[in-house]
């Protein structure tokens, strides 16, 4: 109550109902910025929350992912938390994580880290899972098995990390740690 969500598309014009956009909030506690200076980024007195979504027909909002995790891959927009939160549901995988890396050919490509609940999970059958229910473009090129996904002290996922070149090496071993056991 007393709160305003709007959407902004990239130009700073308002989203309409279904169109995805940048999410901007605005109440009477005001926000005066970062302790370490430097603030967010205000259209018409509302400031931006950092996510991305959209607003359904009946005025509900859908968060689809933070606009700083959204990769563009051949010129399509993809959030990896529609493809997480997909993965999450499959009854084979635990737990899953997804992110950009770069590809010459489309800018941006998704990789999946997928923790699996057992050992018979192939990548061709995640990918298969992606596609049956997503569009073709948000399928993962290439898919991780882990153990565990890393996480900070807080159990937050280290994308960070898994996005660097040398994860995929780590990856890598873990996959033979797994196929030695």
């Amino acid at each position: 109550m007393g709160t305003v969500v709007k959407l902004y598309d990239a130009d700073g014009g308002e989203a309409a109902p279904g169109e995805g956009g940048r999410i901007f909030v605005a109440n009477e506690m005001v926000f005066d910025g970062y302790t370490g200076g430097g603030g967010k980024e205000v259209i018409d007195g509302l400031m931006s929350t950092g996510d991305v979504g959209r607003f359904d027909e009946a005025g509900r909002l859908f968060v689809e992912g933070r606009d700083d995790e959204m990769i563009v891959s051949g010129g399509e927009n993809v959030f990896p938390r529609e493809v997480e939160d997909l993965l999450s549901d499959h009854a084979g995988i635990r737990e899953a994580a997804v992110v950009g890396v770069p590809d010459e050919e489309f800018g941006q490509r998704l990789k999946a880290f997928v923790v699996p609940q057992d050992q018979e999970l192939s990548e061709q059958a995640v990918k298969d899972y992606v596609k049956a229910n997503l569009a073709r473009y948000k399928v993962p090129r290439e898919v991780v098995f882990l153990q565990q996904l890393p996480r900070n002290a807080t159990g937050k996922v280290l994308k960070r990390e898994l996005s660097s070149a040398d994860r995929a090496a780590v990856g890598s071993s873990v996959d033979s740690e797994k196929e030695a056991s």
